[in-house]
């Protein structure tokens, strides 16, 4: 161990911050999580990240790998071991005009990219939180406010720089390194560490974006009719729906549903919009005209001692209506979870499901179930939560991993399907075959 440290001290240009550092305490927690680890890294270029997948490999310590450090489960940390932290590899380059071809780091934020590529005139459908890592939300989907035009954010990515395993960089792209190229893209941290993405960015304008509230007792109408019109809408539109928000009345809650429409045509918004605002009795309408990278939001960092119960799943499109039926049902009763709903489908669903590691693209919506709170009122809110997901389970399928506050077994196997997790478990095997890369939604290597 010792001599690993004196290695790694050598050949790394970073921070190497420790226990009792001035620095210690911020950099040993994430968003949702804290930490003890013995070392947080932070490497200043892909030589640095280099030597520290060394160190992590020769210490034999419990690895994270941080990006933006929002995850619900809390890769970003660890006890008694190695936090590699890619917050200075955060550079956002346009290096093709033409192919509009966007080189990011794989520490960079959302806010950053949407920052640097908003003056130019170009987006990449990414999440709806600035401070949310590039890397952690790419390598598992992506799923923002373009996302029934463009995709996932994964599907914009033409190429990355990985460091695996064994120290070594190695470019994936679909001539270059293809089995790791296809398992980066929805498989989370389990294949390296990405440090730097290649997207390709799309041409964008102002997006007519907001929110429309319904009184909570229409909730059962409005999300029937907001499912059904999202089936024939433009794919412009994207859109998701919220009720039971604890901070705004709980089962009282207004129901809101938020608006994305990429265009700056006010008729054709109209068109898109207009149904969703005749569901109901309209108390809150706010959508205007906006530049898009004023969609994404400021993230907040919970106080310590809040706990986070997430939990997600999609739903194909047969089961939509029984299970907006029991979302309504179990969000107007008393102790009910937050709830989110997000429609997917349209340039998603037109990539096989067999394409990338990322395997619900039949789904025609994903939605999360959120309890928050000190440790006794989550604990509390259990018993009706679990009833919740008793309901549901029998019309739901998989999981999307950004939305997942636990890893078991059982949370695995609802990101990958049966198919995926083998071909994972291959690819694992050929580039961490060790399991250096653990801390995640974890597939062990094959054999």
């Amino acid at each position: 161990m010792n001599s690993a440290l004196e290695t790694l001290r050598q050949d790394f240009g970073g921070d190497i911050i420790e226990p009792g550092g001035p620095d210690y305490e911020s950099a040993s927690r994430t968003v949702f999580a804290s930490g003890r680890p013995a070392y947080v890294l932070r490497p200043r270029n892909v030589e640095d990240v280099q030597a520290d997948v060394r160190f992590a490999a020769s210490a034999r310590l419990p690895l994270s790998v941080r990006g933006g450090g929002h995850g619900f489960a809390g890769f970003g940390t660890n006890d008694g071991g190695i936090v590699i932290d890619l917050g200075g590899l955060a550079s956002v380059e346009l290096i093709d005009r033409e192919r509009r071809l966007v080189r990011i780091g794989g520490g960079a934020t959302w806010g950053q990219v949407a920052a640097a590529l908003s003056p130019l005139g170009l987006a990449i459908s990414s999440g709806d939180t600035k401070s949310v890592g590039v890397g952690g939300l790419t390598l598992t989907g992506g799923i923002g406010w373009k996302v029934r035009k463009y995709g996932l954010a994964l599907d914009s990515v033409v190429a990355a720089e990985v460091v695996v395993a064994d120290g070594t960089v190695v470019r994936a792209s679909a001539s270059q390194n293809a089995d790791l190229f296809w398992a980066i893209r929805g498989g989370g941290g389990n294949l390296g560490i990405v440090t730097a993405f290649e997207f390709l960015a799309h041409p964008t304008t102002d997006v007519f974006f907001g929110t429309i509230a319904f009184p909570a007792s229409e909730a059962t109408t409005v999300l029937r009719g907001w499912a059904t019109h999202l089936r024939t809408a433009t794919e412009d539109l994207t859109s998701a729906v919220s009720l039971s928000n604890p901070f705004t009345g709980g089962p009282e809650a207004p129901i809101e549903i938020s608006v994305a429409f990429d265009g700056d045509d006010p008729q054709r918004a109209a068109e898109a919009i207009d149904p969703i605002r005749r569901l109901g009795t309209v108390i809150r309408d706010d959508v205007e005209l906006k530049p898009y990278a004023d969609t994404l939001v400021d993230g907040a960092t919970p106080p310590p001692g809040i706990r986070f119960v997430t939990r997600s799943g999609f739903v194909d499109p047969e089961a939509v209506p029984e299970v907006l039926r029991i979302l309504a049902e179990i969000g107007g009763s008393e102790g009910s979870p937050f709830i989110a709903v997000r429609s997917v489908g349209g340039a998603v669903a037109r990539i096989p499901d067999d394409a990338t590691a990322y395997a619900h693209r039949g789904a025609e919506l994903m939605f999360v179930t959120t309890v928050a709170g000190p440790e006794p009122v989550v604990e509390a809110a259990r018993p009706a939560l679990d009833a919740a997901w008793a309901k549901l389970g029998p019309h739901v399928s998989g999981a999307y991993a950004n939305f997942l506050a636990s890893a078991t077994e059982e949370d695995v196997a609802a990101i990958y399907p049966p198919e995926t997790y083998r071909r994972l478990a291959a690819v694992k095997r050929r580039y961490d075959p060790d399991n250096l890369f653990a801390g995640n939604h974890n597939v062990p290597p094959a054999g």
